[in-house]
């Protein structure tokens, strides 16, 4: 499709449509071709990683570098490559109450379906890691309400990402998440929960919609999406799997290229050109360019 591809409906009404029906799986999307390959295969929303923005953009850890104008300009340009909802990383908020409010606008304009933020303190580490600290509760409800009350479209999805498990104990995560329902929060997303069974206990006491992270080597354990959702998950995301793979792909590549002087030999790994054109609708922009040419021909050629 050319440019920008319309949907039938609005992405925020689809993503809160599909997440009353089921639970659905979103691989993440760290470019808009990745996005556009998961749409292709069937997916029918997307998942776009803060990490996967800052390593794959600037080649920065996941420790809150790219400002807020970068995550949401790079993160447009993935939403308005597929007809899919996606939904993006926005850190803390990029700052207080204001910061926030502003975010989501950004957000918004740029086509994403929802967003999800943190209840951690700037500058923020990745959930996975050890020495995360927390804002207080009281100012992550600020947040979570000024992020509603900011949005323009009313079924813009507002996700509240709790990382208490790893500072305060699973206790005073379950706390935090039903406060974040209460405030207005859409749905809650219970950072590294530690096991099953905690997945489970945490979706009887947060009686609302849940985001699981699937996030390899992280203090996760690995569950299907069937599991989470017969514990009763909504949500449940693969950020960084493709640009993993990827890389150690690539790794394997340049190592071979560095061995051999050449990569004819990998030829079969590789993504043709013909496959590429094809996923970017490369044809249908040749087509409309040689169309236009005919229509308004240059001075001197024949009409």
């Amino acid at each position: 499709m050319l440019l920008n591809p319309a949907s039938a409906e609005s992405k925020p009404r689809t993503l809160r449509r599909l997440m009353a029906e089921k639970t659905l799986t979103l691989p993440g999307a760290f470019n808009a071709p990745v996005a556009m390959l998961a749409e292709r295969i069937g997916f029918e929303a997307v998942y776009i990683s803060g990490a996967g923005l800052a390593n794959g953009t600037a080649g920065y850890p996941d420790v809150g570098l790219l400002g807020m104008d970068e995550m949401a300009r790079q993160a447009g340009y993935i939403a308005n490559a597929v007809q899919v909802p996606c939904i993006c990383d926005a850190d803390t908020g990029f700052g207080e109450v204001w910061q926030v409010m502003r975010t989501v606008r950004a957000y918004e304009r740029e086509g994403l379906a929802g967003l999800h933020l943190e209840d951690q303190v700037m500058p923020k580490r990745c959930g996975h890691l050890d020495g995360k600290a927390l804002i207080e509760v009281e100012e992550m409800e600020r947040k979570i309400a000024a992020a509603c009350a900011a949005r323009q479209d009313p079924d813009f999805v507002i996700i509240a990402r709790c990382d208490a498990r790893a500072v305060e104990g699973f206790e005073q995560s379950v706390e935090r998440g039903q406060r974040y329902l209460a405030a207005g929060a859409d749905a809650v997303f219970p950072e590294a929960m530690q096991s099953a069974e905690e997945f489970a206990r945490y979706a009887e006491q947060v009686k609302g919609p849940l985001l699981a992270n699937m996030t390899e080597f992280g203090k996760s354990p690995y569950l299907s999406v069937a599991e989470f959702a017969a514990m009763g998950y909504r949500l449940v995301i693969f950020p960084m799997s493709a640009f993993r793979t990827m890389m150690k792909a690539v790794e394997g590549l340049f190592r071979e290229l560095k061995e051999k002087g050449t990569l004819a030999g990998a030829l079969g790994q590789m993504q043709t050109r013909e496959e590429l054109y094809e996923l970017l609708s490369y044809d249908e922009y040749t087509k409309l360019d040689a169309a236009l040419a005919d229509r308004f021909p240059a001075n001197g050629e024949n009409r």
